[in-house]
This record gives C-alpha cells, structure tokens and sequence, in this order.
C-alpha cells in the first residue's frame, strides 16, 4: 500500500485534505455511490472518480461492487478498505485497562479486557501503562506499519488538540501525548475517557439519528460528554464535561480535585464504594461483609456492582440513594440542555434499572416538563466497551478529522 496519502495529509495539500474529507464521509456514512458522494462533497462526479481511483491504487478505499437498482446501470459501491491501516485504543480503569485494535474501516479486529493494573499517578504506572500496549502490538498478528495512531483515554482534564493532561501523568513541561508517542514508538494521541465513551456510544451504541446528547459516565468518577448538532462538544480547551466537580452538597468529603462538596463524592463509583465500607464498619450487613475485612486485598469497583446484581439488599439501597441524588442533578442538565437523548453509561451504569429507575424518578420530579418529554433516557448499549471502542474510534478520527 502506498503511504504518501498520510505524508500529504501532514503537509496539508490541496488534494489530500479532499481526500481526508472522503474519509471522514465513509466513517460516518459507510459505503456509497461516486454520484452520492460528489453530492455530499459538493463535486463534479468526475472529480470525485478521479480522486476514488487515486485512493482504490493507494489502498484506502475498495470498490465494493454493484448496487442492485430497479432498473438502468448498476452503480458501484466504495468503501474504506478495512485492512489499509489500524488504530489502537487503550481505556484506563481504575483497576485493570483495556485494549483493542481497530481496522481501517472501524471493525474491532482484537480486544484485550481487563488486564490487571493498578491505577497510580506515578512515573512507574506510567511506565507499566506503556508496557501493557507494547506487549499488545508484539502479540497481534499484523504489520506492525500499518498500526497509524494509539489513542488513550485519560480520566481528568485533558487537551485533545495540544495533547496535555493536566490531571494525570503531568511530570512534565512537554505534552504527554509527545512523551507517550518517544516511549511507545507509535503516534500516539490523548483524550478524555468520558468524552471517549460518548464517542464510541455515538457511533456504535444506542444513538440512532440523535444529535443532541448528554453522555453521563458514572465510573470511579463522573463525568458528562456532550454532543450538539452531531458534534462532540470539547469547550475551550477540552475541559467541558466536568460534571462531577459542581459544587452541590454540604458535607466534608474531600473529593479528589482537593474541593469539598463536589457531585461526584456522593454520586460515583468511588462514593459506592466508601459508604458500602463505612455501612459494613457500622453494622449493617451485606454479602461482601467478609470481603471488606480482607485489608491486603482491597475490595473492587467491580465486585460491588456484582453483589448488586446478585440482589444484595445493602449494595441495591446504595445505588438507588446514588440514582436518586445523580437524577435531581441530571434534571438541572436537561433544563440547560434540552437534548433528545441522555445516556446513562459507565461501570456503575452496569448495575441497569438499579441505577436508572432512581434517575428517571428524579429527574421526572426536578426537570420541566415541558422540556423532559423531549429527553430519552437510556443505558449504555456499549457498557464497558464504550470507552475502548471509542478510543479506537478517536485514534482513527484524529487523523483525518481534525
């Protein structure tokens, strides 16, 4: 396959960014016409034949043969040549990270769950996070050249565009996704993990035409992606979405961003987790009572979220208690927002009507009604793929959208 597309893209050439664009078409849109695509591209066919031919040579599109009509020429179909190139994904949890590899036209071809890691902010996690991809790509059964961008999701502020955490990983004057790319030896790219959800959810999930939509990912931490008229909404500097650090409760919790009475230390996966513990040391039982005591072997995310689908009527009480404070503030967002979808997501999304149920109450008794009956709520078609299919997707999408 030849390459010099990518080299053109870097330079910026007239006829590789009308390339680029007929990418991000196919992305978006799969297969189509030369008559369909010159309309949507606002092209002579002739020009648009002439550019599909140069990309069938170069290997980033195939024809895909003729689409059966009622009558008259059979036109041909052209597509993304899924075997043109491939993007990594890596998702990082608290407790383990996923990764997958993606082709070109946006199948997951391999995918790694749940590899065992302990989240730390330190140069060593870093160092074993990079560990992790490396040993990944020299276990897949591809061309190692043709693997084009890794994209990471980072949980925290992150800057998509510079490529900055500033939240995690920030040892450095120099963007992270720079220091990424020197140790893991490919292009690598950052984003936020919740952004990344929405994104995967968006293309691959439950969104069916929708383009107003609030993703709101209750993990460790929450957080909300935001999509408006179709488009990812970043903010400024890629900051928006920082749901979990409104300023709503009056208590003395500490959350992790060092402020007090932040949503998220009632309301996430790490807040389940604290009060679980507290209510066991306080008496009241549960069948991960046994569990807790175990302090060498500290007690996982994951393992609550089964004790609630195992009914455990402590576990079950939390969630609901969550449901309900995270709807009241959910009902605030669709206010603001009006969107035509909301989607509930994240690890603790996998516990379904527990959590979801308490949210629709809510919000039914704290948003206008004039405006909810406008909103859906739903759960995560995507679950816990949401974030690893969506990094695949954002590492493909940094190459040819921005």
């Amino acid at each position: 396959m030849k390459l010099h597309l990518l080299k053109e893209i870097e330079l910026g050439t007239k006829n590789a960014l009308q390339k680029k664009k007929i990418i991000k078409h196919y992305i978006y849109n799969g297969s189509s016409t030369l008559t369909d695509l010159a309309r949507e591209m606002d092209l002579s066919v002739p020009t648009v034949t002439k550019f599909i031919s140069e990309m069938c040579e170069e290997g980033y599109i195939n024809d895909y043969g003729k689409l059966e009509t009622s009558g008259g020429r059979h036109p041909s179909l052209y597509g993304l040549n899924p075997e043109s190139g491939y993007f990594v994904g890596v998702d990082i949890k608290q407790f383990s990270i996923n990764i997958g590899l993606m082709n070109f036209k946006g199948d997951m071809v391999e995918l790694e769950m749940n590899i065992p890691h302990k989240f730390e902010n330190t140069p060593d996690a870093l160092d074993a996070l990079c560990k992790h991809i490396i040993s990944f790509i020299e276990k897949i059964n591809i061309n190692p050249e043709k693997i084009l961008n890794i994209n990471i999701n980072i949980s925290g502020r992150v800057n998509p565009e510079s490529g900055y955490s500033f939240s995690l990983f920030n040892f450095e004057e120099r963007p992270l996704a720079e220091i990424l790319t020197e140790k893991i030896g490919y292009n690598v790219s950052i984003d936020n993990d919740t952004r990344a959800m929405t994104y995967g959810e968006f293309l691959k999930g439950c969104v069916k035409g929708e383009k107003d939509i609030i993703f709101v990912n209750v993990s460790w931490g929450l957080g909300i992606g935001i999509i408006i008229d179709g488009k990812i909404y970043t903010g400024k500097s890629g900051f928006s979405g920082e749901f979990g650090h409104t300023n709503v409760f009056d208590n003395e919790i500490i959350c992790h961003c060092g402020k007090k009475g932040c949503l998220e230390t009632e309301t996430s996966g790490s807040a389940l987790h604290r009060i679980l513990i507290e209510r066991v040391q306080k008496g009241e039982n549960s069948i991960l009572s046994k569990r807790i005591t175990m302090k060498d072997n500290p007690l996982t995310l994951d393992e609550i979220i089964s004790a609630v689908n195992k009914e455990d009527v402590l576990c079950i009480e939390i969630i609901e208690e969550i449901g309900q404070k995270l709807g009241k503030q959910i009902a605030g967002l669709i206010n603001i927002f009006n969107p035509e979808l909301v989607i509930i997501g994240g690890t603790l999304s996998m516990t379904g009507d527990y959590l979801t149920q308490p949210i629709k109450t809510a919000v039914r008794k704290y948003s206008l009604n004039l405006v909810n009956k406008d909103s859906v709520i739903l759960t995560s078609k995507l679950k816990d793929r949401a974030g690893i299919i969506g990094a695949c997707m954002l590492a493909r999408s940094r190459m040819f959208e921005s």
